[in-house]
């Protein structure tokens, strides 16, 4: 059980340093985690609770696609992308090589 805490402890340290109006895939932040899957990611971020202060709609997938969250379809994490600058398509793409967090 600590293992799993302690990586969703580096997911979530990772994931707040994404600045305000870019993305980041999933597997790019299991890459900096050191975690061998991006799903791990992804298991880390839907664990997160809600007050946690982690800006988890800042991770998409490697289509550049948002991804569901929760019980919203994804409509919660467009939002929040589009209020911050992030052109979100109405299909739910996001041109990586415009609003991609470049390492």
């Amino acid at each position: 059980m600590a293992d799993i805490k302690q990586w969703y402890e580096q997911v979530y340290a990772i994931v707040k340093i994404i600045p305000r109006g870019r993305v980041a895939t999933y597997g790019q932040i299991a890459r900096l985690a050191g975690l061998k899957s991006p799903r791990q990611s992804g298991q880390a971020l839907s664990a997160l609770p809600e007050d946690a202060g982690v800006p988890w709609f800042r991770v998409i997938n490697s289509a550049g696609r948002i991804s569901l969250h929760r019980l919203d379809g994804g409509s919660l994490q467009r939002a929040l992308l589009l209020n911050e600058g992030v052109e979100v398509s109405l299909s739910g793409r996001v041109d990586l090589n415009r609003f991609g967090w470049n390492l």
